[in-house]
């Protein structure tokens, strides 16, 4: 029995060390792991609420509700108000990344010196790194910084005609080194953010279709202009134009003036990538309304190119 006893005395020495040491670097290394990870949803959190109020904020205007902008600052005040809800998801994102990375960095150098490990060399050794990584990977670094500039500055988003310089084409995906498009013929590019230099955005806000059509040179310049407003009221109070048209169609004036006709202009504030669509159907509106007003689109004469070992080509309706 007394052998027993002894032995017990003996191991509790080993036992309360056993113990102090799993209530002390353990207990600390644990306690270190859950803070960050409270840290990190808390401040995720915040992030998350705070983009989700900035998407509330963002006005959801139907384009038909638009038409009653007229000043061109405005209404491209309130087309790009629509993508703050994009925007907001993108910086919300960084930021999220941000703090992961920080928090888990902060939390890891705390917990290496407790397990013994002396951190000084290790940050002295990054710091060396650091600089040379900054020289070597300077492509790197101005990628990952003009990534971050893209974002913020909302420069494109996804699903957006950009032209960038070596290719146009639709934003498929934005990240923060590369920037991935697919070009008209469908080839896929990947083009580093450090590398654009100029961007120029087909998508964002609103574009300008312009129609251009001629009539007879003794046509009634007054009269073809109430012709075009009655079409531009019609079009602008037609619902089937909500998602193409951002205002009434205007007469601009008179082009050019030739011998055989008068080029009238005739321009529309469109949706993105709808100008085409607009212009079409300008054209076909003012083709049938003027031919129920009787007015006279004449046929230009253009002189054809000279063939080696022919004469002059007969002129068109000779």
């Amino acid at each position: 029995m007394s052998a027993l006893v002894s032995a017990a005395a003996k191991d509790a020495p080993f036992w309360e060390t056993a113990r102090d040491w799993l209530l002390g670097v353990p207990l600390q290394v644990l306690f270190i792991l859950v803070s960050a990870l409270v840290i990190q949803l808390i401040l995720t959190w915040s992030i998350r609420r705070v983009v989700r109020r900035a998407s509330e904020r963002a006005k959801h205007e139907r384009l038909a509700q638009m038409r009653m902008v007229t000043r061109t600052a405005e209404l491209s005040d309130l087309l790009l108000n629509q993508r703050t809800e994009q925007r907001a998801n993108a910086i919300g994102t960084l930021l999220r990344s941000i703090v992961a990375i920080t928090v888990w960095t902060i939390a890891l150098l705390t917990i290496l010196p407790l397990l013994g490990i002396d951190i000084a060399p290790l940050l002295a050794s990054a710091g060396v790194i650091g600089v040379a990584l900054g020289f070597g990977a300077q492509t790197l670094v101005k990628d990952y910084l003009s990534g971050i500039f893209l974002i913020i500055e909302d420069q494109y988003g996804v699903g957006d005609v950009v032209d960038v310089g070596p290719v146009i084409g639709t934003v498929e995906e934005v990240e923060l080194r590369f920037t991935r498009l697919r070009d008209m013929s469908g080839v896929v590019w990947y083009v580093r953010n450090g590398e654009i230099l100029r961007v120029a955005n087909r998508s964002q806000g609103w574009t300008l279709a312009i129609v251009d059509i001629p009539i007879a040179y003794n046509e009634n310049i007054d009269r073809v202009r109430e012709i075009v407003d009655q079409v531009a009221v019609d079009m602008d109070e037609d619902p089937n134009y909500d998602e193409l048209l951002l205002g009434k169609p205007t007469f601009a004036g008179v082009e050019s003036v030739s011998g055989e006709a008068v080029v009238i202009r005739i321009t529309a504030k469109a949706a993105p990538e709808q100008q085409i669509n607009v212009a079409r159907t300008i054209r076909e509106r003012m083709k049938m309304a003027f031919d129920r007003a009787g007015i006279v689109v004449p046929v230009l004469v253009r002189q054809l190119p000279n063939v080696q070992g022919q004469g002059n080509p007969p002129k068109m309706g000779s």
